[in-house]
């Protein structure tokens, strides 16, 4: 049995930013606080828990004072900043080059519907197709007082007033053909109005979703490693399971079962952007285990 991993999977830059401040910081002091947990990932997260990395909600971060705590790649609200500073808190900031870039977007749009709407005009309607509540999400959504409006699906478009000028952009780790089947859709339902839409997804993401599909057709079984909290693992397992039925989902590898893999010659490992590669490796050396258990 060939086991492969693939070289595409695990974490993104920005993850890997993240986390290379965190251990850091943790080699110098053993102490840091992460609002969120720093990747969707509970090993990763336990790992780092046992270097002294705290996780915190926001209402911690309200009652702590005089600490570092580090922001994640996701990217948190302009409130979240202001909580800090009267706290005295020390942020070091994570956050994705890629979502600051779009949050920074996201607020002069909004700014100048604030200007718009002094001088007698409308704003226009700031629309984020996303997963809503998902903590990138949140923070650009923050950037708009919490004004935009975040759909998920079609279906969502309904809850639109398409009679508005509305300003659409993608949080960053959705799927290309979801972004464009909601642009077509509000284009086909708008007969009013500006529409101007932005194409904000990480490239180095939905590159990845293609690169995947292609690795998962090449091999005869299929494992993907993710966390159960991470969207983007969900979007690519599903991408791997479209052209491979033999594809199963784990989040670590005691999950695994032998049957998947039995009789089989090439099984590929892949995983999303907040899968480690040490535990991809740990699951590949689980499945090579089998085939030295089996009777010669």
């Amino acid at each position: 049995m060939t086991v492969e991993i693939d070289s595409n999977s695990g974490f993104c830059f920005g993850v890997v930013t993240a986390i290379k401040k965190a251990e850091e910081e943790l080699d110098n002091s053993g102490q840091l606080y992460c609002l969120g947990d720093i990747v969707h990932n509970a090993g990763e997260v336990e790992r780092l828990c046992g270097k002294g990395l705290q996780t915190i909600t926001h209402d911690d971060l309200s009652r702590l004072k005089d600490v570092k705590v580090l922001l994640r790649a996701h990217g948190e609200p302009p409130q979240t900043y202001t909580t800090a500073a009267k706290n005295n808190v020390e942020i070091i900031d994570a956050t994705c080059p890629v979502v600051l870039q779009l949050q920074r977007r996201i607020k002069k749009a909004y700014d100048e519907g604030v200007e718009t709407e002094k001088n007698g005009g409308e704003k226009p309607l700031i629309v984020i197709y996303g997963k809503n509540g998902h903590a990138e999400v949140n923070g650009l959504v923050g950037q708009t007082n919490g004004e935009a409006v975040v759909i998920q699906d079609l279906d969502g478009i309904s809850s639109l007033d398409l009679s508005r000028d509305i300003l659409l952009y993608s949080q960053t780790t959705k799927s290309l053909e979801g972004f464009r089947q909601v642009v077509e859709e509000i284009k086909r339902r708008k007969t009013e109005g500006k529409f101007e839409y932005f194409d904000t997804i990480c490239r180095q993401v939905s590159n990845r979703m293609e690169k995947m599909r292609e690795f998962a057709r090449n091999h005869e079984a299929v494992v993907f490693v993710s966390g159960a909290k991470s969207s983007n693992g969900k979007v690519l397992f599903e991408k791997c399971l479209e052209v491979n039925p033999r594809t199963y989902l784990i989040s670590e590898e005691s999950q695994l079962n032998p049957e998947w893999v039995s009789g089989v010659e090439t099984v590929g490992i892949c995983g999303a952007t907040s899968t480690p590669l040490w535990l991809m490796e740990r699951v590949a050396e689980r499945i090579r285990s089998y085939g030295e258990d089996s009777p010669r």
